[in-house]
């Protein structure tokens, strides 16, 4: 099935980092008891991932959350209604597999990425979650990383495709770590 983009155009919007509050915590919660109502039997779970997950990381104050759900293709059957929630329909946003809406316009202050069960891009986003929670070294080189490229990147347009090289060889190390967790049974 050919997925539609809904996005009412790309906006690059400004970076802003923070410091890494308690309040994302309560602010997922939130957001995920909300989301429970409006898609009820579809979600399996919520997770919190990103930055905004880790304590003691600076990030973009955008909540990321992951929606994991029995069937991704019934998900598209509520983007009207997101949509007049006040969330961008994305659709897929480049991830087969994925469904994303985002919430706040220019003032962002959601992502949420549905998966099914089974989707590999669960386990991706989850050890590299644990990851920087359990090295609180490479937090602090990631949120080191992330204040240079503010710095040099006024928006987003700039600032998300600088790091993504950097992201990448993190996930890697985030995967080894976890499967060497797994082999020893932790």
């Amino acid at each position: 099935m050919e997925q539609k983009n809904f996005v009412k155009g790309e906006i690059s919007i400004q970076v802003r980092l923070s410091e890494y509050t308690p309040d994302w915590a309560l602010r997922f919660e939130r957001e995920a008891a909300f989301l429970r109502g409006v898609f009820g039997g579809e979600i399996l779970r919520f997770e919190h991932f990103g930055s905004t997950s880790v304590p003691g990381m600076k990030a973009k104050p955008v909540i990321d959350m992951m929606a994991i759900v029995r069937d991704i293709s019934a998900i598209d059957g509520y983007n009207d209604e997101m949509i007049a929630l006040g969330y961008d329909a994305a659709g897929d946003w480049g991830i087969p597999g994925r469904r994303l809406f985002r919430k706040g316009g220019e003032e962002r202050t959601h992502h949420i990425h549905f998966y099914e069960a089974g989707s590999p891009q669960i386990a991706r986003h989850l050890a590299l979650r644990d990851y920087l929670r359990a090295r609180p070294d490479e937090a602090a080189a990631y949120s080191s990383f992330k204040e240079e490229l503010a710095a040099r990147f006024e928006e987003t347009s700039g600032y998300s495709p600088a790091k993504k090289a950097f992201v990448s060889e993190l996930e890697k190390r985030a995967l080894a770590w976890e499967n060497g967790r797994k082999r020893r049974g932790e």
